[in-house]
């Protein structure tokens, strides 16, 4: 594994190999590392979470039409989990190393093909402008500091290379008021009473939404957060709202329909639920210039 990822190491990086991955130490780690590392540490938890998240043809369909053919590229799936990504889209990318925090899904992410490292999103041991093309999915609002994160991963982006985010809650859909947010604090007693949600035990939804730091009324990212940040670091940048059951449509701007109760969410919050800034996600692909 060193072998494969040395290439692309800052000079004087320290770096472990331990079992199935790379290591690098992170000091002193956020509560959202450790949340992170705890809930996709869980073996079980991060198995559930590669079957049945982010796995779905539209998903498939958005993410192949942003990247294109990653054929013989060297990529950096950051947040990479337990490898939803790569587990979906397939390809025969040249170099593919994975980020995270979380010990269990990176040995998961392993055994699919990625180079996996563990090490802090916001302090990368990597050389700047080697990737052609680097992925956040559902990532930076795991974060504590979602636009330090972006700036890092955007650090790694070679020129004419690319970098694309997606499956972060759109700041502007999510928050809720009044009587919309009432019943979203209220969601996870309504859940209990009926038995039903993702998360099978008490302990596993209070780790995962442990882990959802910008993923409630009042957070998330924005379009003017990526242009802002992006733009001035020498990428193009296109933002596509969507909702998610929409595929390769979100890039021609084709937002899809939300399921009923975010649609009711938005009304109760004084919404058009069928407004660009009412649709869940954003995703983000931005293409750095060639000097």
């Amino acid at each position: 594994m060193k072998t494969i990822i040395s290439p692309y190491l800052k000079e004087g990086a320290v770096i472990n190999e331990v079992g199935k991955y790379l290591e690098c130490e992170i000091p002193n780690p956020s509560e959202a590392i450790k949340a992170n590392a705890y809930y996709f540490g869980n073996f079980d938890w991060a198995e559930e979470y590669l079957i049945y998240c982010h796995r779905n043809e539209n998903f498939k369909s958005r993410w192949s039409a942003a990247l294109g053919d990653w054929t013989d590229k060297v990529v950096v799936d950051i947040g990479c989990g337990p490898g939803n990504i790569f587990a979906t889209l397939k390809g025969k990318p040249k170099v593919l190393i994975g980020i995270d925090v979380a010990p269990k899904s990176l040995e998961i992410a392993a055994d699919l093909g990625y180079t996996p490292l563990l090490a802090d999103a916001t302090n990368l041991p990597l050389i700047s402008g080697f990737a052609d093309i680097v992925t956040l999915n559902a990532a930076l609002h795991h974060c504590e500091d979602m636009e330090a994160v972006l700036k890092e991963a955007a650090r790694l982006v070679k020129p004419g290379g690319m970098l694309v985010t997606d499956h972060d809650p759109q700041k502007s859909a999510w928050n809720y008021k009044g009587l919309a947010k009432l019943l979203w604090n209220g969601r996870l007693y309504y859940y209990k009473l009926i038995g039903h949600g993702f998360h099978k035990t008490d302990n596993q939804q209070y780790w995962a939404l442990a882990t959802e730091i910008h993923h409630k009324p009042g957070h998330g990212v924005t379009q003017d957060m990526f242009k802002n940040l992006l733009g001035p670091l020498g990428f193009s940048v296109n933002v596509y709202p969507h909702n998610h059951e929409v595929g390769a449509e979100a890039l021609t701007g084709k937002t899809g329909k939300a399921d009923f109760k975010y649609r009711v969410g938005n009304i109760l919050s004084g919404r058009n639920p069928s407004a660009k800034t009412s649709a869940l996600s954003l995703m983000c692909v931005a293409k750095k210039y060639v000097n």
